[in-house]
Formats: C-alpha cells, sequence, structure tokens
C-alpha cells in the first residue's frame, strides 16, 4: 500500500513490525464482490446495462473466494445458478488467464494468482493522505479543533497530515508539525496505535520506551500503561488528557485497513479550555470515531465499527 511519506521520513526510519505498512510489498487480497456468489445478491445492485457474461464472471469468482479448500464444478454452479456447461465455459476462460486455477488431484476450483496481482496493484495506488484529507478537513471544521492523521514507529508517532480550523477567532491551536514524531505513550494517537499490537509485540516495544515524564499527567510506568492500554482497546479510542503537553487535549481513533490491522491514527486536538473532557465524552469522541471509520472504508475496511 503506497503512503507517500517519504519526503519528511527517512528510509532508517521504515520498520517492519508494528504498524509498519511502510516496509516491503505485502500480499494482498480483495473481496471483489459482495457477500455471498449468488446472481440473485448481484441482480439487485445491478446497473441496466450490465452484461450478463461479467455478471456470471463476477458470480463465480466470488463464490470462489468464500472457499478456502475449492469447489467442485457441480457446487459452483449450483451455487451460482448455472448449468455445468456454461459453468465449465467461463472456468476454461478464467483459467486461461490465470482468474482461477484447478487442482490437478481433486479437480476443485480455486481463485488464481492474478488476482493477488491485481489485488496488490489496487492497494499500491491507495494513498492513505489522500484518502484521508477530504474527511480530515470536514472534522476539523465540525469542530473548529485540529485534525491530525498519524502512523506508529515503534515507540514513536509520526505526523503525516495535519489540517486547521479556518475559523480566523481560533487563537490558541494544537502546536503539533507534520513530520513530527512524539513518544507513542504521551499521547492519544500513539495509545490508540499501542493498544491494538499483539502482546508480544506490544511487550517489546515497551521495554524499549525511554518513558520521558513530559507532564505531570505522563504515564512513564510500563504497568500502568498496560492496564491503561487495555481500557483503550476496549472502548476503542484515546484520550490525551494534557500528557503530552500541559494545557493541550486531544481524543484519537485508530484507522484500519482492510484485513481490519491499524495502519494509522487520527485525532482532534485543541487547548484544554475547549477540549474538555466533558465535550469529549458529548461529541468529540463520536466525531472522530465516525471520520476514522470513514476513513477505514474509503481504504478497504469492511467492519461496520473500529
Amino acid at each position: 500500500m503506497k503512503f507517500h511519506i517519504a519526503e519528511f521520513i527517512p528510509a532508517s526510519h521504515f520498520f517492519s513490525g508494528a504498524q509498519a505498512m511502510w516496509g516491503p510489498r505485502k500480499t494482498w487480497c480483495v473481496s471483489l464482490m459482495p457477500e455471498t456468489g449468488s446472481l440473485q445478491t448481484l441482480q439487485q445492485r445491478k446497473p441496466t446495462n450490465l452484461i450478463q457474461t461479467v455478471e456470471r464472471v463476477a458470480a463465480i469468482l466470488e463464490a470462489l473466494s468464500h472457499s478456502a479448500q475449492g469447489m467442485s464444478l457441480g457446487a459452483l454452479s449450483a451455487k451460482v445458478g448455472l448449468s455445468k456447461g456454461t459453468t465449465h465455459r467461463i472456468l476454461s476462460s478464467l483459467m486461461y488467464f490465470d482468474f482461477v486455477r484447478q487442482d490437478a488431484v481433486s479437480r476443485d476450483y480455486a481463485l488464481g494468482f492474478k488476482l493477488v496481482k491485481l489485488g496488490s496493484c489496487l492497494l499500491e495506488q491507495i494513498d492513505l493522505r489522500k484518502e484521508a484529507l477530504p474527511l480530515l478537513r470536514d472534522l476539523s471544521q465540525r469542530t473548529n479543533e485540529t485534525a491530525y492523521l498519524v502512523i506508529l514507529d515503534r515507540t514513536e508517532v509520526v505526523y503525516l497530515e495535519k489540517v486547521e480550523s479556518e475559523d480566523a477567532s481560533i487563537i490558541l491551536r494544537a502546536t503539533s508539525k507534520v513530520g513530527q514524531r512524539n513518544a507513542a505513550n504521551s499521547c492519544a494517537v500513539g495509545k490508540v496505535l499501542l493498544a491494538q499490537l499483539p502482546e508480544q509485540e506490544l511487550d517489546a516495544l515497551i521495554r524499549g520506551m525511554p518513558f520521558v515524564q513530559k507532564t505531570e499527567n505522563t504515564i512513564t510506568d510500563p504497568f500502568q500503561l498496560k492496564e491503561h492500554l487495555k481500557m483503550v482497546r476496549g472502548r476503542g479510542y484515546a484520550v490525551d488528557d494534557e500528557e503530552s503537553e500541559r494545557g493541550i487535549r486531544c481524543v484519537a481513533a485508530p484507522i484500519r485497513d482492510e484485513r481490519g490491522r491499524a495502519v494509522a491514527a487520527i485525532s482532534v486536538s485543541g487547548p484544554a479550555i475547549r477540549v474538555t473532557r466533558r465535550g469529549i465524552q458529548d461529541s468529540l469522541r463520536d466525531e472522530v470515531l465516525r471520520t476514522a471509520l470513514a476513513i477505514s472504508k474509503k481504504i478497504g475496511f469492511r467492519g461496520e465499527a473500529l
């Protein structure tokens, strides 16, 4: 997946570990159609000029995508509602182009490796910053506060994007800049991303954290941080209650990819006199969660909640 961050993140900072979607290219898989492979489901949404052969091909590919062990010709034709002869002719064409493969022993059919290549190409074309920016602008304007897009780089976060409110009357603003790094344990975006990590990976990162006391509210105890992250994971968002900078409060939520992995986070930050604890609970938390979900769906996430 392409995120266009090289202009301010040196290659030495690219990792293959926690949340690192920026290292070597991975193999991806995409679902091509709705949840079921039946023609009936496809017909509920089809345009008036839909080509019948394409419709049948789509139904066959979708049916195969839900069968990890492959499907026999009889099972597949019954699933998509076509005769065995028609299904076999379509499969033969798809096999020629490597969209479908056939097991030499069982003779069952499965998705071909050309789909992996196409899925990879699709995800390589997705620019997270480009997809997120319009929604970050909307979030900033609705809240009249500063919105951020951030990734996790081991024990630190890196700010990829920043959008400030256009309201000229807003004088006090959050101060973090694009390209800036911050300790993950002291900010909302860092905590919400740390909370998504597998326990062993999280433990390894915590052992390497310097735990600098930035304010009197900064969490500097490893055990306390782990307990706090359990709470963050359970509720789906994190709050920086003047932990990174005195007088600044922040709320953050994760961005998930098509596999449900947290690959980034967004936040809204502002002076504590405006971003109050009550305001976070009443509305700001939900604004951030809704925007995070909308961005996640733009990069392939299919869940209904983060």
